[in-house]
């Protein structure tokens, strides 16, 4: 999703939040519904200069400061591999240690970056309008951070607002959750999401088939489009693993495979037991094989998605998940 061009969804969140008072807020809620879209909206209608009703005025120089992340009264707390992937500035210490080959980006919030952010809540305000701090996904701290960040969510000086954006809340500590106002993310209707990817050069075809894909999540819709992936391949990718063929899967990395193989067990579960499938039309699932079997088949996927990341030989693994789909769809 754009930061700037807020969907109709999102819009609507953010007039509704920005009516609301609160030192601390965590947005929740699955993937694909625009969590950090909707936290660096608040955070930019929070620092405005001639901020309304439905958010910042995106004109002023609060506004352009942000957008070219040199706010000084915004501080984005994210792993560092996130930071890289959306364009903000590492701290001085962390750009110098990546640029020496010293290590890689971390993959989690860092200490040392916590730490800057509760030393930048205790400044004062640098254009007058108080401070944000944007947490990233929030999930991302571990214990150590997350308990340098409650110490200051539980006495925070008076002119610093919080927003958290996550999309495993479970995972944050009980008392960062107990210490923030909760939004969970809205859905939109599926027309209008469908409308909103057509308007980001998605053909209305292949905007249905990667909307239902995604599970009604537009912002993942959108990845799929934007990843080149054909919607064909979609359609016609349970009859193909029930042959035991996984060609059409080549190029997915092992979390892809591993998410659409979940999907298909998924959609194959709820038909077993008359429901609609969620993520495949009906016409393009093969026929329901027992309960039982593609519950041992689901129980087998989550147990491979533990260790999808480890390194292994990609093309032995991804063939034996092939082989156990087929096995799994002709049980």
């Amino acid at each position: 999703m754009s930061e700037t061009v807020q969907p109709p969804w999102i819009a609507t969140q953010l007039a509704s939040l920005l009516t609301q008072r609160g030192h601390a807020w965590l947005l929740h809620g699955p993937s694909g519904l625009g969590q950090y879209v909707l936290a660096l909206s608040m955070a930019r209608a929070w620092l405005c200069e001639r901020v309304s009703g439905a958010g910042a005025c995106g004109q002023c120089a609060s506004c352009h400061a942000i957008d070219v992340r040199t706010h000084a009264d915004l501080f984005v707390l994210m792993p560092e591999t996130v930071m890289l992937e959306r364009h903000w500035p590492l701290g001085e210490k962390a750009q110098t240690e990546l640029d020496d080959k010293k290590r890689k980006p971390s993959k989690e919030i860092r200490i040392d970056a916590m730490r800057d952010a509760v030393e930048f809540s205790q400044r004062t305000s640098a254009w007058g309008r108080g401070k944000v701090v944007l947490v990233f996904p929030a999930e991302h701290m571990n214990h150590v951070t997350a308990n340098a960040l409650l110490k200051t969510l539980e006495e925070p000086p008076g002119d610093v607002r919080f927003v958290l954006a996550t999309e495993m809340a479970h995972q944050l500590l009980p008392t960062i959750r107990s210490r923030c106002l909760g939004h969970p993310m809205g859905w939109p209707p599926a027309d209008v999401a469908a409308e909103w990817l057509v308007a980001q050069d998605v053909q209305p075809a292949a905007a249905r088939v990667f909307l239902r894909a995604a599970g009604g999540r537009p912002d993942d819709a959108l990845h799929y489009a934007r990843a080149g992936q054909d919607p064909k391949v979609w359609s016609q990718l349970p009859k193909a693993l029930q042959r035991g063929d996984g060609s059409l899967m080549h190029e997915w990395s092992a979390i892809e495979m591993l998410d659409a193989l979940h999907k298909l067990c998924h959609d194959l579960q709820l038909q077993s037991q008359g429901v609609a499938p969620r993520f495949f039309d009906a016409q393009d699932l093969p026929a329901a094989g027992p309960l039982h079997a593609l519950s041992q088949w689901g129980r087998e996927l989550a147990a491979a998605r533990r260790t999808a990341g480890h390194p292994f030989q990609a093309g032995l693994m991804q063939e034996a998940w092939v082989s156990r789909a087929k096995n799994a769809l002709n049980s």
